[in-house]
């Protein structure tokens, strides 16, 4: 019986020492590799960090594919990502990071939180909220801040650039490589806003209708409008949504735009009454500058 007790816990000890030396082996290669660990909210900033940070950085989103910043709430998988990173970019204004700032801090207390809004001019969500210059007064409440600051190329200039120096403050031995990816990415930024500057203009002026108020800030920059059918998560009441069918009628609005992380019910009774379609538009997607030509085009196309 003392055999078997001894050996079952000299199994144990053995195993232990196994998982010790293992660790040890991953922090080494992990060293020896020297990747920065950053998370971030969404996928189209992964896409900025790497952009700037190449081949020194590993970034994680807290937000997956799918899901909606306004009602996403992380899973024990997602939150255990932030053991290990040593950065977190947040967006700014979403939802999500209103409601899990507090405990993401508390879960990694040695972890950087970036602000990556700061210095950017926000715009305020209103019913029925349009791209011109709708901006917040200085006492504004933070709580109608539209939070969708990645979709205008030009304020992602202002991201990019909290990205570089918190990447160099960190890493500073890096600066060189940071530096020059960086700027690169700020002249691909410039060429991309060119492009949809092009892009846009047979819809100058023009008002699009869509299900939530996503693309303030790229109307904003490229002189278009939007609706919208939904608040702040929040669905139409029915008289909401007649003045809605109504006021799509008087203007002859024959699509509703719609992003891929919500659902098409509400969209799809307004485009009945009105005789028009749903298209569907993601402005969550990782691929950021192939993503913002594809919303571009589709746009333009549908109200053509």
């Amino acid at each position: 019986m003392r055999k078997r007790i001894f050996l079952f816990f000299l199994a144990i000890m053995l195993i232990a020492v196994a998982i010790f030396f293992t660790g040890c082996g991953q922090q080494a290669e992990d060293k020896k590799i020297g990747k920065i660990n950053i998370m971030v909210s969404i996928l189209p900033q992964i896409y900025f960090v790497e952009r700037i940070g190449g081949d020194k950085v590993e970034v994680s989103e807290m937000i997956p594919p799918g899901f909606s910043p306004e009602t996403y709430d992380p899973s024990p998988k997602q939150l255990q990502k932030l053991q290990d990173a040593v950065i977190y970019f947040r967006v700014g204004h979403i939802p999500f990071e209103k409601a899990q700032i507090e405990k993401l801090k508390g879960m990694n207390q040695l972890m950087k939180i970036v602000d990556s809004s700061e210095g950017v001019s926000l715009l305020r969500l209103a019913a029925h909220s349009h791209g011109e210059a709708e901006h917040k007064d200085e006492e504004g409440h933070e709580e109608g801040d539209d939070p969708h600051i990645w979709l205008s190329p030009k304020l992602v200039k202002i991201q990019a650039k909290h990205i570089y120096e918190s990447l160099v403050e960190y890493s500073p031995d890096d600066k060189d490589y940071f530096t020059k990816n960086y700027d690169q990415f700020i002249l691909d930024l410039d060429k991309l806003d060119d492009k949809l500057s092009q892009a846009f203009a047979p819809i100058k002026n023009q008002t699009i209708l869509v299900f939530h108020p996503a693309f303030g800030y790229l109307a904003d920059a490229y002189g278009f409008k939007q609706k919208a059918i939904e608040m702040e998560g929040k669905d139409p009441t029915p008289a909401q949504l007649k003045a809605i069918i109504d006021e799509a009628k008087a203007d002859n609005v024959k699509v509703i735009f719609v992003q891929s992380q919500f659902s098409t019910k509400n969209a799809q009774a307004v485009a009945e009454e009105i005789g028009g379609a749903v298209v569907q538009i993601d402005p969550l997607a990782k691929d950021y500058f192939t993503n913002l030509e594809s919303i571009a085009e589709t746009i333009v196309s549908s109200l053509k």
